[in-house]
């Protein structure tokens, strides 16, 4: 089996599934990691920064991050590029390198998702909580289709995205594989 490498883009703020970030991107190596993802059709990882910064040098990112899709692109009004990006698929960082450019790449692996479950009746309260929230926000997911709402890892991942939490505690939910246990622990953070 061949080693996937991934470029990583390590930010102050976790890309969850399923959910949008807009960034934008002023570093010549991000430039650059924009450039050949689009030459390319490939993508790159988010990964929360652990130490460092988000400008400069390499920062320290976590090894659990989620590829970022890029769905649309613009100059803002002050000349800087604007990405609109998707998380996609969960991944491990297994080995960093950085390039001469100081972007980072790891080999990773990806993270099987678990089939889809149904909402256990324990969590049921969780759902009312972002359907709440959803008809208060709208957004993209305020128009998913009813059976999202039993779905629950889309439910977990969309209250984590919504829910004002800490990076950490948000970090933490994207590295639990399953989604009941993501519920459970959503439900101790909002009880």
């Amino acid at each position: 089996m061949p080693i996937e490498t991934l470029p990583l883009f390590p930010l102050h703020t976790v890309l969850l599934p399923g959910a949008s970030l807009g960034l934008r991107v002023f570093e010549a190596r991000y430039l650059d990691l924009v450039r050949e993802c689009g030459r390319s059709g490939r993508t790159f990882g988010i990964c929360l920064i652990l130490e460092g910064a988000e400008a400069s040098g390499p920062a320290l990112p976590a090894a659990v991050g989620t590829e970022a899709v890029i769905e649309d692109f613009d100059t803002g009004g002050d000349g800087l590029l604007t990405l609109s990006l998707r998380g996609a698929r969960r991944f491990r960082a297994r080995r960093m390198r950085v390039r001469d450019n100081g972007l980072q790449v790891a080999e990773i692996e990806w993270i099987d998702e678990p089939p889809a479950g149904s909402v256990r009746p324990e969590h049921a309260a969780l759902v009312t909580v972002l359907r709440h929230m959803l008809e208060r926000r709208g957004g993209d997911h305020a128009r998913a289709a009813g059976s999202c709402f039993n779905d629950a890892a889309w439910v977990g991942w969309r209250l984590a995205e919504l829910l004002p939490l800490p990076d950490e505690q948000r970090q933490a939910l994207l590295q639990i594989d399953d989604p009941h246990e993501r519920l459970e622990l959503l439900l101790s953070l909002v009880g």
